[in-house]
């Protein structure tokens, strides 16, 4: 199947963030059946993140509070080389910054670079302490760092939405016309806080942080078929995807691609293979011959 004009294998598509950027990571990840890898979020100059612990578990899925941590935007494009020297495959770049200038200053690093996509992160919530209100919230900022990056930009881009925006759809029209060749949709949601109760305080270092895994699918799949209503561009759809009858039901909303991130900390690697062979199997108990027959194909009642 054809995925912005690239050739892929499958529509799975490792998140960004769960992983490390080391090639060998983003290799196994498509032996095992993805379609697309996804870098972990780079910056311009390296960032540690937020003090551990920054993860939780709980009944419905993870809490994360991270902090974007990555080793810099040129570090993380010497990995990019390093998988593309030694294997096919294609890479998504995701970056962030604290400006428009920041965004076009990293989108001009990824030109030098192989890769294949260029995600524009302007949705990560666990760092309003740094960078205030996530970009993907503010939609004058999501028109200034997506006009700004499209003038210099080699590399087709996908800008990351929040869920947390009081009217995503209109977002995403907006970063459709600043210049996005397609979108990736949901971000974590939140913030969410687990509470320990026996030391009475919050489990993250951070008290709170962005919530992901199944919990999240069903607003995920509805933001999504909302959203495939009033843009023309693809989406890479992410939020809760860890059975391949889920990936099913992502693309009937509207999803061309399928991201799955918090599924590989429930399951490892092993998950893409599972989801691909269910999704195969799905497809050939209801006559679906390719991938991309499934996109969109969601009937109203």
């Amino acid at each position: 199947m054809l995925f912005l004009g690239k050739e892929i294998p499958s529509p799975l598509t490792l998140a960004s963030g769960i992983l490390g950027i080391s090639f060998s990571s983003l290799q196994r990840v498509i032996r095992d059946g993805a379609g697309m890898v996804t870098t972990k979020s780079l910056s311009i100059e390296p960032r540690i993140g937020h003090e551990g612990p920054v993860i939780v578990e709980f009944n419905g899925g993870l809490i994360n509070s991270v902090g974007l941590t990555n080793p810099g935007i040129q570090d993380g494009l010497e990995e990019v080389e390093k998988f593309h020297n030694q294997f096919e495959g294609v890479v998504i770049v995701s970056v962030f910054g604290g400006n428009a200038n920041d965004f076009v200053k990293l989108a001009e690093a990824v030109n030098q670079s192989s890769a294949d996509f260029l995600e524009l992160n302007l949705s990560c919530p666990n760092v309003e302490d740094e960078f205030k209100r996530p970009f993907a919230l503010m939609p004058e900022k999501v028109t200034e760092i997506v006009s700004a990056v499209r003038t210099v930009s080699d590399i087709p881009i996908l800008a990351k939405l929040s869920p947390n925006a009081n009217d995503i759809g209109v977002i995403a029209k907006l970063a459709e016309d600043a210049g996005a060749h397609g979108l990736t949709m949901i971000n974590t949601l939140g913030h969410g806080m687990v509470v320990d109760a026996i030391a009475k305080r919050p489990v993250l270092r951070n008290n709170f942080g962005g919530i992901s895994g199944p919990c999240i699918k069903p607003l995920a799949i509805k933001l999504i078929y909302d959203v495939s209503k009033v843009v023309d561009i693809p989406i890479l759809g992410t939020g809760g995807i860890s059975t391949g009858l889920d990936a099913v039901e992502m693309m009937m909303a509207g999803a061309s691609a399928i991201g799955v991130g918090s599924a590989v900390y429930d399951h490892g690697l092993d998950v893409f293979k599972s989801i691909r062979e269910e999704m195969e199997v799905f497809m050939d108990s209801h006559g679906y011959s390719d991938y991309s027959d499934l996109i969109g194909i969601l009937e109203e009642n």
